[in-house]
């Protein structure tokens, strides 16, 4: 299952991806501990995961997705005339509301490609470069450049300002 998915429209296209948020509410409310940050990345233990789907509720990016897999020790035919199978659910039904008896549905997050020397794919791949990867002195030393240019920009006259200010302190 891909870890990124992609929202189309007829004129636009857009990533719909974990931003591996500073308070990360989905780590926050999951009850195992199985979503942990490292090394600054909000990474999933999907070993750990019980399937609440707590996480995918929690996360304000609409950014995890479930998996299903079967149990091994669960024969795969295990519908009986006591156990009709599940309805399937409609296409476009989230994953937060699909639930098949006997399947496992495991939460599935990006993980930056963790595994993967080169970075995150989506970064390498993005057809019009508008995905980059930074981290926090990237983000702090790009936010400190926009507060010097801001406070060096001649604003013009000023003169009402200063003249109201005056007033205000006499």
């Amino acid at each position: 299952m891909p870890r990124l998915r992609v929202m189309l429209n007829e004129k636009e296209s857009a990533p719909q991806l974990c931003h591996h948020c500073e308070d990360a509410p989905c780590a926050t409310v999951c009850p195992v501990n199985a979503i942990t940050r490292v090394d600054g990345a909000v990474q999933l233990n999907e070993s750990l995961c019980v399937s609440c789907k707590l996480c995918g509720i929690a996360c304000p990016f609409g950014a995890i997705e479930f998996s299903g897999s079967r149990p091994l020790d669960i024969p795969a035919n295990t519908n009986t005339p006591k156990a009709p199978p599940a309805p399937p659910a409609p296409a476009r039904v989230s994953t937060l509301l699909d639930w098949v008896p006997g399947i496992r549905a495991i939460a599935v997050k990006c993980d930056l490609c963790s595994f993967d020397e080169q970075g995150p794919a989506c970064v390498r791949m993005c057809p019009t470069k508008a995905l980059h990867l930074v981290d926090n002195t990237d983000i702090a030393r790009v936010s400190k450049r926009k507060r010097e240019l801001t406070f060096n920009t001649d604003f013009g006259d000023l003169t009402l300002f200063q003249q109201a200010q005056s007033k205000g302190r006499g």
